[in-house]
């Protein structure tokens, strides 16, 4: 019953009875104040006031003491409880007997010592105050002074004894229910620090949100997934409120309005995120042992937390990055097609040249139309192979790259003046903005290739009018430089898009299906990343609406020229 584990409350206790003797002190004072006149004597009211103001002083010794030193609490609890029978006994004798109504007063250090005494203590206190109510009573019977009567101290002696009792026994139930409540208090930390030390070293990650995606609780696998490692001391954030974590949040919202069997049946689903910070970009993904994305594909499980009265108001995200896995199984795929279509493209690369020459010289000699026309089919074909052939060797001569500073206002000068040779472009109708003293460091020749991969796929579908191409540099959340190609054509649709970059995936019949592969694999090289990407933007009306373009979002932040 006095376990050690139980000490601080039961020294809380003792604090809360000394306090409370010290009010009963106050109220026996004034009690002897009001009571002058019911005083048969100023021996008796000297009397009185002595024990009161010399029991109040020992209260607040008592509460003093207890307070400053925890130690010997039984043999602290008998001393007062000693004494505070001794000063009621004192004031009762003085008072005259039962007839002064104060034996009412033992139930305080009664009641006191049968929650914190042992109940042998507890009966013992009970049985000294009863044994002194009928020694009182018979000397007063024996002296024939007033009525006293035995009856009414054993009456008195028997209440107190049952009220004893009852005390200890519902203490020592309510210590015992404070013991089971400590020791499973104790598991349940145990229990926490077990579930946080497996979370914390978790490789998959884990959100718990609000209906409203606010995070509460995120462990360090999803911090460094989504680069939220300076929000690690916010309380809480929102994951509509990042544009970079949208993805999520859309897929999070979508997944409260299904019903539970949908629920079930959709378990798991698969979103593209870009993280926002890249310091050393955290959880980037790592390709062919030093290459790295600045995308994370990332498959969610939802899950509801199901507690009473809290249905559905918190539910648990797991992030699982599957681009590795999914990198790994396409760089496989690739390896083993492109030894196979690098040995095909050599031997091919001979014919086609044959038959180049072949249709060319036939060219000179045909004069019919239709002749020339199959002619012409024939010659298209073969510099539409060659083109293909060229895309697969460039694969193999990409891995090495001389990254250096490119100052992009003269560069894409360049660009524009080759384009009006090459591509015969009308004046005005490509617009660069933003590019004054801006610099990313990255390998020439490959940039001049992905530049020109988009700016020739913009060409094809713009309107041919003013600005109709527009490139532009913009600074990212995390102060990375994004370049932007777009144009005024029908947006790419997702279903397109989704297989946009996939080697020998073309919408085009004039495609070879790798420019855009091709354009990838460089900036994966160069430490950046190619993808395409819907904005929201005003249009001339002012509505807002999703526009697509291309997006290059370069490692390393600019630096001024």
């Amino acid at each position: 019953m006095r376990s050690s584990n139980l000490r601080e409350s039961f020294w809380r206790t003792l604090l809360t009875f000394n306090f409370t003797r010290v009010v009963i002190a106050v109220l026996l004072l004034l009690y002897v104040a009001i009571g002058v006149k019911r005083v048969s004597s100023e021996a008796e009211l000297f009397a009185d006031w002595q024990i009161c103001i010399v029991y109040l002083v020992l209260a607040i010794c008592f509460a003093t003491f207890a307070f400053y030193y925890r130690a010997r609490f039984v043999l602290q609890m008998l001393f007062q409880i000693a004494i505070d029978v001794t000063a009621i006994s004192l004031l009762f004798t003085a008072a005259g007997g039962a007839r002064g109504g104060l034996a009412i007063l033992y139930l305080f250090p009664l009641a006191g010592g049968a929650v914190l005494l042992p109940l042998v203590w507890a009966l013992f206190f009970a049985a000294a105050v009863t044994l002194f109510l009928l020694a009182h009573s018979g000397y007063q019977i024996v002296t024939s002074a007033g009525d006293a009567t035995l009856s009414q101290s054993g009456l008195y002696g028997a209440f107190f004894f049952a009220l004893v009792f009852l005390f200890n026994r519902l203490a020592a139930r309510l210590i015992n229910q404070e013991d089971l409540a400590h020791q499973r208090g104790r598991a349940l930390q145990i229990q926490e620090a077990i579930n946080r030390l497996v979370i914390a070293d978790m490789g998959d990650g884990i959100l718990v949100v609000s209906r409203d995606s606010t995070v509460q609780i995120s462990n360090p696998a999803a911090e460094r997934m989504l680069g939220l490692l300076s929000r690690v001391d916010e309380k809480s954030y929102q994951l509509s409120g990042l544009h970079t974590l949208a993805p999520i949040a859309d897929a999070f919202f979508d997944w409260l309005e299904k019903t539970p069997d949908q629920k079930v049946s959709d378990a798991s689903t698969f979103v593209v995120v870009k993280p926002t910070e890249e310091p050393t970009l955290q959880g980037a993904t790592t390709i062919w042992g030093w290459r790295r994305e600045l995308t994370v594909r990332l498959k969610l499980r939802f899950g509801a937390v199901k507690a009473i009265g809290m249905e559905g108001d918190r539910t648990v995200i797991f992030l699982q990055d599957v681009t590795e896995i999914e990198n790994q199984a396409q760089q496989l795929k690739l390896a083993s097609m492109g030894r196979l279509t690098a040995s095909i493209a050599h031997e091919v690369r001979n014919p086609l040249s044959a038959i180049s020459h072949a249709s060319s010289l036939l060219a000179e000699d045909m004069v019919e139309p239709s002749a020339r026309r199959l002619l012409t089919i024939v010659a298209d074909n073969v510099t539409r192979l060659n083109q293909m052939i060229e895309d697969i060797l460039k694969l193999s001569r990409k891995a090495q790259s001389n990254n250096e500073p490119i100052v992009l206002a003269p560069f894409f000068a360049d660009i524009i003046a080759e384009l009006q040779q090459t591509h015969a472009m009308p004046p005005h109708m490509l617009r660069v903005e933003a590019m004054d003293g801006q610099r990313v460091r990255f390998d020439p020749l490959h940039l001049r290739e992905v530049v020109m991969n988009l700016l020739s796929n913009s060409l094809r579908y713009a309107s041919k009018k003013p600005g109709s191409v527009q490139v532009h540099l913009v600074e990212d959340a995390a102060g990375r430089l994004e370049l932007h190609v777009r144009d005024d054509g029908a947006a790419i649709v997702p279903e397109v898009r989704a297989h946009l970059f996939e080697p020998f995936y073309t919408t085009s019949s004039k495609g070879t299906g790798l420019g855009l592969y091709v354009a990838r694999e460089l900036c994966l090289n160069n430490g950046a990343m190619l993808d395409y990407e819907y904005r929201m933007e005003k249009t001339t009306e002012g509505i807002d609406e999703a526009r697509g373009r291309f997006v290059v979002t370069f490692a390393t932040s600019a630096e001024s020229a």
